[in-house]
């Protein structure tokens, strides 16, 4: 009897020890990570290229498990990469982007690794292809500030701001903005500001689309896309 109630002590020391299973075993298979994200090197933001096809260059990323990386690029002439996108794929730190004349493009990079773990995409750069007797480029395509795309905002006045350049840097830049509920909006709120900001009344729970024509004085100007939020 006492050898039988020795043994059961013995068996609930081991168990409370470890011995019974209850922790998990460790993951045999940790997690991959993505590269790290790529920063553009050239063309530089609001470059006025000359060469034509570009030779895009960016720095190298790593990767924690030193896996083999490659790189998607990512050029098209508007900044949501949606208009006339061109997709490239390389192992290098380089791509050479065959361009239109008297354009403006933007692009941006985002690395993979040989597990299909990416990085987010690099900061967008904007720059202008060189045209044979152009005197005037017309401005970028205006940037978003705030309010965040889609987001909410709960306050009776909303206040609309955003960013534009352009290469001529000697060109005085004004702007028209045009504010609704209907997308795209017809209403011009704004007109030939020269500031980059706009308070405007609003309802709630309403959406609200906008978007701004940017002018360069001397006869160019580039519409933006069309923005939103939302009121609570």
């Amino acid at each position: 009897m006492k050898k039988y109630l020795y043994l059961t002590i013995v068996s609930s020391i081991l168990w409370s020890c470890g011995g019974g299973g209850g922790d998990n075993p460790p993951d045999p298979t940790p997690t991959n990570k993505a590269p790290t994200v790529p920063t553009l090197v050239y063309p530089t933001n609001n470059l006025l290229c000359i060469e034509n096809p570009v030779e895009c260059k960016w720095n190298a990323s790593t990767d924690q498990e030193g896996d083999a990386i490659t790189y998607q690029i990512e050029v098209a002439r508007n900044s949501a990469f949606t208009e006339d996108k061109q997709t490239f794929t390389a192992a290098s730190v380089t791509q050479t982007v065959p361009l239109v004349e008297d354009i403006a493009y933007y692009w941006r990079v985002k690395a993979t690794d040989s597990k299909n773990a990416s990085s987010s995409y690099s900061t967008t750069y904007k720059f202008y292809t060189y045209g044979e007797g152009v005197v005037n480029h017309l401005p970028f395509s205006p940037e978003l500030v705030k309010p965040a795309l889609n987001s909410v905002v709960q306050t009776t006045t909303a206040s609309l701001e955003w960013a534009a350049s352009d290469v001529d840097t000697n060109d005085t830049l004004t702007y028209d903005v045009y504010f609704g509920t209907s997308n795209p909006p017809m209403v011009m709120e704004g007109n030939n500001q020269a500031t980059t900001t706009l308070n405007v009344a609003v309802n709630a729970s309403t959406n609200y689309y906008w978007y701004v024509v940017v002018k360069d004085g001397k006869g160019g100007e580039t519409k933006g896309q069309v923005w939103n939020f939302k009121t609570d």
